[in-house]
């Protein structure tokens, strides 16, 4: 069933996307002298002398969050230090986190005096010392310079962030400090046109990706192939990564993970889940199932009420609704086909939930066939996910950037849509050695409704004849 390593590259021969995807211009200047106008008015409202940003690299390139990115499309480590007063410049510092990213991107919109700290350490560096602590007396020294050496700090960052934040507070002994991530947080909820025209290229790139892989798509190819045929369309055309998804293939639809070497046979069902393809630092999201020949009438109940889920999901999105709205209509074919009782969040079942009491759910012990992972040595010997029903017990999720806190598209959710705000829908169900299914699409608040970014793939599961 294999197909030969030689013709890897030869799967793709003759693919063209069935539309043209035009590349969108990073972010103007205009745009992030806006943002740091309002952050630098909420730093005020809050009594802030200066905000103090940070993001470390936590492995391969990526960044903990994207405060600074957001702030000055900074995309490496580092500390900005942004005065509240218009009339003093910020002033951003790099460490160093093993991770060589040089600009031209990244250059730091609005920041001259940027000050390269260096990393510290005997075994790597031959030098002596604690960068965390050489980061934060590069602050102190920083901050004395702009006359903030006693001022009141607020403190933007995430749990890496925690000992240099302690390390400031050692280093600034007279200074105060406060945490404000919620100055930049609150500004993800709606997007301007620019993140949106970028937002919908991310969207678009995931449909390219998905085109690429439903060509390749048959028989005797292996996921591995699939996945790199998604990953060579849409970084060809300017995605930034090509570890931001999953691929799973199996008999039941369940299976969604990193690719091991499975070979398509007839009778799968596979899912390729876009958790997130990146371009300009905003990301997308899309999901798709792929049938391959005949699939049983239980899997193609449970695709067909996701599919519904979705559709009715969008016909209630609109300025104005209520996102918990949105999220019950589409557990609606859920309801009427009896898989749950009721939309609210609490009473749906959710592959990963813990026993009723709050303790560990015992993942299920059972020998499940899987012919190319034992070809490979190994032996599945779990049953995955150990309970029916969703990935999570909601519909959906806010886009934005990478590392920032969103909202949920679920029942507890009270707030009202408005246009500009971007999220994705999906609809799930999985079934233990049964059936499966994951269906999503990205979608962008308009004055007088929704736009599809997901529109070049159709909702609709891909059939591949076997």
């Amino acid at each position: 069933m294999r197909v030969s390593r030689q013709a890897c590259e030869k799967l793709l021969a003759g693919f063209e996307p069935d539309f043209e995807f035009t590349p969108v211009d990073p972010l103007p200047a205009s745009e992030f002298a806006e943002r740091v106008r309002r952050i630098r008015r909420e730093a005020a409202v809050a009594g802030c002398d200066a905000l103090i940003l940070h993001t470390d690299i936590i492995g391969w390139y990526h960044t903990s969050n994207s405060y600074l990115r957001y702030a000055c499309d900074w995309i490496r480590e580092g500390a900005l230090i942004l005065p509240t007063d218009a009339d003093k410049e910020p002033v951003m510092l790099s460490f160093y986190g093993s991770s060589v990213l040089l600009p031209p991107p990244g250059e730091p919109v609005g920041v001259e005096d940027i000050r390269q700290v260096g990393p510290w350490g005997r075994e790597t560096w031959g030098r002596p010392g604690d960068t965390v602590k050489r980061l934060a007396e590069a602050t102190r020294l920083a901050a004395a310079e702009l006359g903030l050496a006693k001022a009141r700090f607020g403190l933007i960052g995430d749990s890496v962030s925690g000992p240099y934040f302690a390390a400031l507070a050692k280093a600034l002994p007279e200074a105060a400090f406060q945490r404000e991530n919620g100055i930049i947080d609150r500004m993800q909820r709606v997007r301007s046109k620019a993140e949106q025209a970028i937002v919908r290229a991310a969207a678009q790139l995931i449909d390219i990706g998905l085109q690429a892989a439903y060509h390749v798509i048959r028989p005797g190819v292996t996921d591995h192939e699939i996945y790199a045929a998604f990953t060579f369309a849409q970084l060809a055309r300017g995605g930034e990564t090509g570890d931001g998804y999953q691929v799973g293939i199996n008999r039941f639809g369940t299976h969604i993970s990193k690719p091991y070497g499975h070979v398509v046979r007839p009778g799968d069902l596979i899912n390729i889940y876009v958790s997130n393809v990146t371009y300009r630092g905003y990301w997308a999201q899309t999901a798709r199932m792929i049938a391959v020949g005949r699939i049983t009438r239980k899997q193609e109940e449970v695709l067909e009420m996701c599919v519904e889920g979705v559709r009715r999901a969008m016909k209630v999105a609109r300025p104005g609704a209520l996102v918990r709205d949105v999220n019950n209509a589409s557990f609606g074919p859920y309801i009427e086909r009896g898989y749950v009782k009721s939309p609210e969040t609490r009473d749906i079942p959710w592959n990963w939930e813990p026993m009723s009491d709050g303790t560990p759910r015992p993942i299920p012990r059972k020998k499940v066939k899987d012919e190319d992972w034992e070809a490979q040595g190994r032996e599945l010997r779990h049953v995955y996910p150990a309970t029916p029903g969703p990935n999570g017990p909601r519909l959906g999720h806010s886009i934005s950037m990478t590392g920032m806190p969103g909202y949920s598209v679920i029942s507890t959710n009270y707030d009202r849509l408005e246009e500009g705000m971007t999220f994705v829908v999906h609809s799930q169900w999985l079934e233990p050695m049964k059936a499966g299914c994951n269906l999503g699409n990205c979608l962008l608040v308009t004055a007088d409704g929704i736009e599809n970014l997901s529109c070049h793939t159709p909702l609709e599961p891909h059939r591949v004849r076997a």
